[in-house]
């Protein structure tokens, strides 16, 4: 046995030792926050045992082992590890008890020693009563690549001592027979050690020599004591809990890992003629993995229903077409409508169908014959696609993946200071479909954004009889948010639909509105029909999105505003001066200020309240514009620097300050350190890629262009 590393802990808030359990529940459920090489980890069963005692020379059986217990469901409040059940190879109790059962007796005849390490410090006394332990069976599931196919996925036995503070991981594999074993080799455990007022994690390892690396689910025994470790410690002492469920846990994480692969190489030569301006590895991508997580909720809905007809669907508010274009090819008829046509839509060819044209909710927008509604990013019909499946037919699902925070007319604005603003709007979309009679789900998509959670409405909580009762509930519903937004804030109505949670929003903006009998659809849309009890629009004053796309990156913002926030945050940011040496252009020394660190808040304590009123009305505000000028500043996990010049180039890879200037703009713009930095630029101008004066300014490839055109 041996200790890899031990972390002490600075635990202020007086977490601990729950709080090492909560690590623990991360780890266990999932891994893969910490090791990127994985995909996830699903619990197979959980139970709670004793701990045999080792052998004596008299007896030959499991002394201690209490065969009442065994298998017994561990109770939700144990500390971190809530319940979870697996999706597929669920494990009984009885299983459970029967796979402990075979590998205490190995301990107990053939591995003391091992044992005893289970066990923990506390086993060297030999108490009278039975040791209580927590068991999980869980299955490590390797994330797949072209470069590594997927690697089988392993089942780990994790013994949990919660009154020791140990908790160890037992590889399995299987023997001649097809039983499982443990693999003596890779057994790792934490510990949480308490001595002197001070609190301390430690990782052990129980045969350092026989330690056997696959690089994925078993790293090397240095990740384990330099990454693992140090990532174990702060989950301990994080003094906060997670508002949202854990990813993907509605689906097969396994099938799931499997699925994205062949997707995202089938579909990965889209980012290579993506037309749109938009990142296409973050677009591509990202609706690769949405579309994977509905193919697999979709397939495992009809093996529920024992249908094998594949799901149609509608997409509202598709914008560039892609998750439609992926859903269409995989086999499931549907569409998409967005206000406004994209490039990339004539390339997907005719078995794809894009309509251009606005969605208002009203009886024209309803859809009867289609399985599923999805809004992806659906900004203004979010909170209205669950209210549209409601009344478009009794069998209508809904999938909605919130963005942009939007009521039912003008933006949400939040009322509880308790959560965060991301929280209560998807709690404020999930108080809307209980209150249209649907049976809610949540679940954590893995997709690169930090909106990342998904609605699911897929069954209803009334029976078909009783849909003329249920809407006149979801009218109710909808007047009382339509009084609420007309009443200052703290004096809206309180919902009457006896499904709807106790949630309250803010006043609509005013300043947004629409011609109510305005109707704009898209052709063959109205003729879909469908009965529904309300007629006409649902509600005065929606309006969709504008046709033309409104541009607000900080781009068109004046000129002189920018250079002036540009200018203030440098100063600001040079005020804490740091001066570093480097070489001169006469070959010389010169110091040179590379000034302090601001996080954003500090920098935006600093601004004028007009200055931050703008740049509120643009997507990103002051962060968008400080890394526009990418020139001028660094912004890295919410703080801003200086960029030091010298630093970037001499980076192996190009940093994107330095990939966005190739050789056609070269010198085409002034060095603004040149210009404004009270030690010049940090670079000899040979080196910089800005001008060092105007008689250094070429003009720009583009420039050249636009004079040679006719």
């Amino acid at each position: 046995m041996a200790e890899l590393g031990r972390v002490r802990l600075s635990d202020p808030d007086a977490l601990l030792p729950t709080g090492f359990w909560a690590a623990v529940a991360v780890w266990l459920e999932r891994p893969q926050v910490a090791n990127k090489r994985l995909c996830g980890a699903r619990t197979e069963a959980r139970g709670s045992v004793s701990l045999p005692r080792a052998q004596t020379e008299k007896g030959h059986g499991l002394e201690g082992h209490d065969a009442g217990e065994p298998g017994q469901a561990s109770p939700e409040g144990d500390p971190g590890l809530g319940p979870r059940a697996g999706r597929e190879g669920d494990v009984s109790a009885a299983d459970l008890d029967s796979l402990w059962d075979r590998v205490s007796q190995s301990l107990v005849h053939d591995n003391p020693e091992m044992l005893a390490f289970n066990s923990g410090p506390a086993m060297g006394s030999q108490p009278e009563a039975p040791q209580k332990l927590d068991l999980v069976l869980r299955t490590v599931i390797p994330k797949a690549s072209p470069r590594c196919p997927l690697t089988a996925p392993k089942k780990e036995l994790v013994v949990q001592d919660v009154t020791n503070g140990s908790v160890t991981f037992l590889p399995l594999e299987e023997d001649d027979e097809g039983n499982l074993e443990v693999k003596m080799s890779n057994v790792y455990q934490f510990r949480l050690h308490h001595s002197e007022g001070e609190w301390f994690i430690s990782v052990l390892i129980f045969c350092p020599e026989r330690w056997h690396s696959d690089g994925v689910v078993y790293p090397k025994p240095a990740w384990l004591r330099e990454e693992l470790l140090s990532k174990l410690a702060r989950w301990a002492v994080e003094n906060r809990k997670s508002e949202f469920k854990s990813t993907l846990s509605l689906i097969s994480v396994l099938h799931y890992s499997r699925l994205y692969q062949e997707l995202k190489e089938k579909y990965r030569d889209m980012v290579k003629v993506w037309p749109e301006v938009t990142d296409p590895e973050k677009f591509v991508y990202e609706d690769v993995a949405i579309a994977t997580y509905l193919l697999i909720l979709w397939e495992e809905e009809r093996a529920e229903r024992g249908v094998t007809t594949k799901q149609s669907f509608v997409d509202l508010g598709c914008g560039n077409g892609l998750l439609v274009h992926i859903l269409s090819s995989e086999g499931h008829p549907g569409r998409g409508i967005d206000v406004r046509r994209r490039k990339i839509w004539d390339m997907y060819g005719p078995q794809t169908q894009l309509e251009e044209g606005s969605i208002i909710p009203s009886d024209k927008t309803l859809f009867p014959g289609v399985d599923w509604l999805i809004g992806n990013h659906s900004d203004e019909l979010t909170p209205w696609i669950p209210v549209i499946a409601a009344r478009s037919s009794y069998t209508c699902r809904f999938f909605v993946l919130p963005c942009c925070f939007f009521d039912f007319v003008g933006r949400y604005h939040r009322r509880q200071s308790r959560k965060t603003q991301y929280r209560e709007y998807l709690d404020f979309v999930l108080e809307v479909g209980l209150s249209c009679g649907f049976h809610m789900q949540e679940d954590c998509l893995r997709i690169p954004s930090t909106k990342r959670v998904c609605l699911i409405g897929k069954s209803r909580t009334y029976l078909p009889s009783s849909e003329v009762w249920m809407d006149e509930q979801r009218t109710q519903y909808l007047h009382s948010r339509q009084g609420r937004s007309q009443s200052p804030p703290g004096e809206g109505h309180t919902p009457s639909a006896p499904q709807a949670a106790t949630h309250d929003a803010g006043p609509q903006d005013s300043h947004r509105t629409c011609n109510a009998g305005a109707e704009c659809m898209p052709d063959g849309l109205a003729a879909e029909g469908g009965v529904a009890p309300a007629t006409g629009l649902w509600m005065p004053g929606f309006c969709p999105r504008e046709k033309a796309e409104c541009v607000r990156n900080c781009a068109a913002l004046p000129r002189d505003f920018i250079d002036q926030v540009v200018l203030q945050v440098a100063n600001l940011l040079l005020d804490g001066k740091n001066f570093t040496t480097g070489s001169s252009e006469d070959g010389g020394l010169k110091t040179w200020n590379e000034g302090g660190s601001l996080s954003l808040a500090e920098v935006a304590a600093e601004l004028s309240p007009e200055t931050l009123q703008r740049l509120k009305r643009e997507c990103g505000g002051l962060q968008t514009l400080l890394r526009n000028n990418h020139q001028v500043f660094e912004v890295l996990n919410g703080q801003v620097h200086i960029r030091d010049w010298r630093r970037e180039l001499q980076r192996e890879k190009p940093p994107e300050a330095k990939r966005s200037l190739p050789a056609e703009v070269f010198k085409t713009r002034i060095c603004w350190f040149f210009t404004h930095h009270p030690d010049g630029c940090v670079l000899p101008a040979a080196r910089c890629p800005f001008a060092h004066g105007p008689e250094e300014l070429r003009l720009s490839q583009t420039s050249k262009k636009q004079k040679q055109a006719p």
